[in-house]
């Protein structure tokens, strides 16, 4: 990729969405990737990454019954889309689309080659 011309390399943004809940975070991703097509930019997308899944246990009572407890978990989905040849309408367009996401959706975003 060193050898290619400046011209010639393709400008993309990388966005990364983390949520606690998978239906608030695929609906999210649907409307970024309905908007990006309809600015005309190329989407690669959404690649699911793994769940991050934290369990915590806990006691059930803080005296006699040691061996009984109770589990608890908490999952984080988390989606990468690529969105390949943006414009500055679509830019324009996403900063709108960011400030307008529900809350408990973790948006970072990647400007880049």
């Amino acid at each position: 990729m060193a050898n290619v011309p400046a011209s010639n390399k393709q400008q993309r943004i990388k966005i990364r969405m983390d949520a606690y809940d998978h239906e608030l975070l695929d609906a999210s991703v649907r409307a970024i990737v309905e908007a990006s097509k309809q600015q005309g930019a190329r989407v690669a997308g959404p690649i699911p990454l793994p769940t991050r899944i934290e369990r915590i246990t806990v006691n059930r009572s803080p005296h006699v019954d040691k061996k009984s407890r109770e589990q608890f978990e908490i999952r984080t989905h988390k989606r990468v889309l690529y969105i390949l040849d943006p414009s500055s309408r679509l830019m324009q367009g996403l900063n709108d689309r960011i400030s307008s996401m529900p809350a408990g959706v973790e948006m970072t975003i990647k400007f880049g080659e």
